[in-house]
């Protein structure tokens, strides 16, 4: 599919370089953007990813749109087939089930598995974080094996607790603050999603993979604790043979 360039109001473009929820697509427009960051377009003030396309926000007083447009399309044409080399890692840890994760037995009963089943199924593979959305530092993550079959629940809630992590189909989400939300809560993680009092606010970042490890309700104080002292460190490595 040929990029296509959409005027989004008078200071942004979308380029959508792909109509569909995969990896060689998104890693495309992860490429364009590590491209635009390293060579930055005079004008250009900020980017912003998603599953497919890549906002791009600049001064018309700078650049124009025609010549933004070729500059960009200049750009994909040395792209092509380039992939992203990160596969950066990084640990959630994850309390399933009780207060923290009201849906995990539907969801189990849904699968036709045990509790014990589901909880492999969901932790056992690596999740790649497509990008941040709906609110900062939450992150819209998928894994590519064993999807569930579950989708959204029929009825939204109208707030969840920050910290939840839910899921359906093949995605899993953590949800960084009170908010509604109409997916399904598997669990909870100590962990904070978003805290601006860091440099980098963001526990996890487009392009990179979360591993949920399960904890249980002993551990998740523990590490809350370290949390708030500062003291925990997320544990962070290279995926084994790259991104696939």
């Amino acid at each position: 599919m040929e990029a296509k360039f959409l005027i989004s109001g008078d200071t942004a473009i979308s380029v959508q370089l792909g109509d569909e929820i995969s990896l060689d697509v998104n890693q495309k427009v992860r490429g364009l953007m590590s491209d635009l960051t390293k060579n930055p377009i005079d004008g250009v003030t900020e980017m912003v990813p998603t599953y497919a396309s890549l906002m791009v926000h600049y001064k018309p007083q700078v650049i124009r749109f025609s010549e933004l447009k070729a500059e960009i399309e200049k750009r994909l044409k040395n792209l092509e087939g380039v992939k992203d080399e990160g596969g950066i890692v990084k640990e959630v840890p994850i309390c399933y089930g009780g207060e923290l994760g009201p849906d995990l037995e539907d969801c189990a009963k849904f699968e036709d598995v045990s509790v014990k089943e589901f909880i492999r199924m969901h932790s056992e593979h690596e999740y790649y974080t497509y990008m941040l959305g709906f609110a900062p530092g939450h992150a819209y993550a998928a894994r590519f094996e064993e999807p569930f079959h579950f989708k959204r629940r029929e009825s939204p809630r109208v707030k969840i607790a920050g910290q939840s992590i839910v899921a359906q189909l093949n995605l899993s989400n953590l949800i960084p603050f009170p908010q509604p939300c109409g997916w399904n809560i598997v669990g909870g993680t100590p962990l904070t999603i978003c805290d601006y009092s860091k440099e980098d606010p963001f526990l996890v970042h487009a392009g990179e993979w979360i591993k949920y490890v399960p904890i249980n309700q002993r551990e998740y104080d523990k590490i809350r604790a370290d949390v708030q002292k500062g003291t925990y460190r997320v544990k962070t490595y290279r995926k084994e043979g790259g991104v696939k």
